[in-house]
């Protein structure tokens, strides 16, 4: 059985802390609010502090880790990933700091599409994993000729695996020694 997720399951309750919301900003890219947290697609400057190794007062101290500088030179390699359907930063409302990253990478021809998604060390255990997953999973849902959402994790990482179960995907055969996670956009 595969998980179904919609825009409509995780916005029904607007205090949920996994209800997704859009905000549009002047950059043109749009935020996603969740009840604790902003997801925002990187900006350039953004990605410069972060590949020149330039602290910024908004980052969490341990912020960014190996893992956001990788997603960096990603994005900064390709533009299409600082759009609206690629790579954010995760911000912590009530601090607006900088905790982490999470995003989709480039669907393929069959309707499907990846994610991946990182919580510095300082704020993991707070459910602010699962809580940008499952709004970003249901976000990418809605997007047109998108009908199902993954996340590839090496099964030597339980808290990874956990972290998709609390967001609602659901186990399935994985390969090249990685578990599947997947979500699907409703039929009918």
């Amino acid at each position: 059985m595969t998980s179904h997720l919609s825009p409509d399951s995780a916005a029904s309750d607007p205090s949920s802390p996994l209800s997704p919301t859009l905000s549009a900003r002047s950059t043109g890219g749009a935020d996603l609010l969740t009840a604790r947290l902003v997801l925002r697609p990187w900006s350039g400057s953004e990605l410069a502090a972060v590949l020149g190794g330039l602290r910024q007062p908004h980052w969490a101290a341990d912020y960014p880790d190996d893992g956001d500088r990788v997603i960096a030179g990603f994005t900064a390699g390709h533009p299409e990933a600082r759009g609206t359907y690629g790579q954010r930063q995760i911000i912590e409302r009530a601090s607006g700091l900088v905790v982490g990253g999470i995003g989709l990478f480039p669907p393929s021809d069959d309707g499907s599409v990846e994610f991946g998604y990182g919580v510095v060390p300082s704020r993991r255990g707070r459910g602010y994993a699962p809580e940008a997953a499952r709004a970003l999973v249901a976000f990418a849902l809605a997007a047109p000729g998108v009908h199902t959402v993954y996340a590839d994790v090496e099964p030597a990482n339980p808290a990874s695996c956990r972290v998709l179960e609390k967001a609602g995907l659901e186990r399935c055969a994985g390969s090249d020694g990685l578990v599947r996670f997947r979500a699907t956009a409703p039929t009918g």
